[in-house]
């Protein structure tokens, strides 16, 4: 059956859903800028159309009939249905940021020095990056992607592993100048430490914990300074302040840089990993698939 045959005009449906949610027609042509007259006019058209009367007529207003009332909620229900769907696409189209979570260290050593990148490819697109320590909120309907440090998959939403790196010590090169070659766990444990606290309940290796993964019997000297933010910890070190550890994926540029020295010879593989999540998976903004594409595809991965 032709849809054209088979459903009166948009127009007289919508004056029906205003009559049929004001039961009154005064009211309803008050909304719609028309006149009582107009409106019970249209009505009497409508029920003549579909041979079906829509109202009771009482003191003062109208009644839906039990066809009426069935209209109605059908009715009501599509116009939602529209104005939800008109809305999504206008935000789609006109929407033209994506709020992105990362963690400190993440955002510092990873995402910026590459976000140039992406703002040549997609100069119309901003990228706002929120940064916390925080454990992933899936409520959280302001982030479009979050970028999460965890063991394995940090939630039931779509993600996608981006790298699970190696961890070894890295200093500065005037540091290793001064000290010389390090080529034992026990000259290592000596060396002044730069160690990372209770980093909000996450797996970012201690000393303790890395000698114990290396199974060596060498206990680190207490560390000379502590922090409990990664990204201060490597600026420590570059300054030559002392050893720290080094997450390969975040700290390579300033190796490749000479910033840092790598002494590689030390690393471990850690089973903490960083994961793309996707907040709101079913809400698809190009901007935020764009960014998304360009993370999965960048052409220098973030592994080890």
């Amino acid at each position: 059956m032709l849809l054209k045959k088979a459903i009166p005009s948009a127009q007289s449906l919508l004056v029906f859903e205003v009559a049929a949610r004001h039961l009154n027609f005064t009211s309803a042509a008050q909304e719609l800028g028309s006149t009582q007259s107009a409106v019970s006019q249209q009505m009497r058209g409508l029920e003549r159309q579909l041979e079906l009367q829509l109202f009771t007529r009482i003191y003062r207003g109208v009644a839906l009939t039990h066809s009426g009332q069935q209209l109605y909620e059908a009715v009501a229900s599509g116009f939602q249905q529209m104005a939800d769907c008109l809305q999504k696409l206008q935000k789609t189209r006109c929407r033209r940021y994506i709020n992105v979570a990362s963690d400190f260290a993440f955002a510092a050593f990873w995402l910026l020095p590459r976000l140039p990148q992406f703002c040549d490819l997609h100069p119309d697109v901003e990228v706002r990056i929120v940064t916390s320590q925080a454990q992933l909120d899936p409520s959280n309907q302001d982030i479009d992607v979050s970028i999460v440090f965890a063991k394995s998959n940090p939630s039931t939403l779509p993600s996608h592993l981006l790298c699970i790196g190696d961890v070894f010590p890295v200093c500065s090169p005037a540091l290793l100048e001064q000290y010389g070659a390090i080529k034992s766990h026990k000259k290592l444990a000596a060396l002044p430490l730069l160690n990372l606290g209770d980093y909000a309940g996450q797996g970012w290796l201690d000393w303790r914990g890395f000698f114990k993964q290396r199974r060596s019997q060498v206990k680190p000297s207490d560390p000379v300074l502590t922090f409990n933010n990664y990204t201060l910890l490597v600026q420590a070190a570059i300054a030559g302040q002392g050893v720290g550890l080094g997450w390969g994926g975040l700290v390579d540029d300033l190796v490749d840089t000479g910033m840092l020295t790598a002494l590689r010879s030390f690393s471990l593989t850690s089973e903490w990993g960083y994961f793309l999540v996707e907040i709101n998976a079913k809400d698809r903004l190009p901007a935020k698939q764009h960014f998304i594409d360009w993370l999965l595809t960048e052409h220098r991965p973030i592994q080890t």
